[in-house]
């Protein structure tokens, strides 16, 4: 099967234009929510304060009859003078809740925990979760991998445009950063409708999503700049066509065998590791599209534009020159 990927480069654009547009959406609603106040929702390692996860002991007769009320959770939080708390029902059953409030002590903790326990029901000890963040490191976390993020991005550039030419190094940087604005805009989306939170593991899988998506991209561009030096008359439409169709099964193989394991982890794994690797398969899947119809029908588009001249053939010195 043969893709006619520069043909067809107005549909690529469109897609990737309605995703990104319907995720900056999404991310101006949550900046603007009150409850939200930042662009995608931001966990505890950012904002700082206390998380409590607990979850019905359904060992104990009659105590998972029925899901918990989040009215019932939000009543006991107001009683505690904790009104602003951020409450999500967890489970597929409904019969855990996560609160995430301002800090507190442990008289604080374990006051609130009874009195969740008098109006839910009792608590599995073992799965009861406490983990409290100041909003000094939280603040620390978030610029240490704002700074990381910039840092990759500029070092990309400089190595892209040492390796080929300034138009390649630009236009994987914009495949660059269509990856991080659809996976950051899906992100910003699930935080409205299902209320979930970034973490400082969602920084680190950006940073990997970073790095799959210029190496797929590094292998195109590859491609591409063989095929010119083998048929430097060719229009550089074909070329590009020629090199995305040779290195497609490769693309195609690498992803789908990367996420396999991200799809065990998402399924399987445990809580922490849940939105970390849904960050990377939206990731992933975002940077193969990037790297087969964003980098190269862009390079091709400005290179049919500006054409670059073809190399010299090197001269050969005759014998009598010798």
């Amino acid at each position: 099967m043969r893709l006619n990927i520069i043909k067809q480069r107005s549909l690529w654009w469109t897609i990737s234009a309605v995703v990104i547009a319907a995720g900056i959406i999404a991310m101006i609603v949550s900046w603007t929510n009150p409850d939200i106040g930042a662009p995608l929702r931001p966990g505890l390692d950012f904002v700082g304060g206390t998380k409590l996860q607990v979850e019905l002991d359904c060992t104990v007769p009659e105590n998972c009859d029925r899901p918990i009320d989040i009215n019932t959770v939000r009543e006991v939080m107001e009683s505690q003078g904790q009104g602003g708390s951020t409450i999500q029902i967890i489970g597929e059953k409904q019969q855990g809740v996560t609160i995430r409030t301002k800090t507190l002590d442990v008289e604080q903790r374990n006051q609130l925990q009874t009195v969740l326990k008098e109006q839910i029901g009792t608590f599995d000890p073992k799965a009861t979760q406490i983990s409290t963040v100041g909003p000094t490191l939280g603040r620390q976390i978030f610029i240490a991998g704002a700074l990381a993020i910039l840092v990759s991005f500029v070092g990309i550039l400089i190595y892209l445009t040492i390796r080929f030419q300034f138009d390649y190094a630009f236009f994987a940087f914009v495949a660059l950063f269509h990856d991080v604005f659809v996976t950051m805009g899906i992100f910003s989306i699930l935080g409205l409708v299902a209320g979930v939170e970034v973490d400082s593991l969602f920084v680190v899988a950006i940073l990997t999503i970073i790095g799959f998506s210029v190496n797929d991209t590094v292998v195109i561009y590859d491609r591409v700049r063989e095929v010119i030096s083998l048929n430097p008359e060719e229009p550089i439409d074909k070329v590009v066509d020629d090199a995305v169709n040779q290195t497609l099964t490769r693309s195609i193989n690498t992803s789908f065998t990367t996420m396999l394991p991200l799809f065990a982890i998402y399924l399987f794994g445990g809580e922490t590791l849940k939105n970390f690797a849904l960050a990377l398969i939206i990731g992933f899947i975002a940077g193969a599209y990037s790297s087969i119809f964003i980098a190269s029908t862009m390079l091709a588009w400005w290179r049919e534009r500006h054409p670059v001249a073809p190399p010299k053939p090197k001269m050969v010195k005759s014998q009598e020159q010798v």
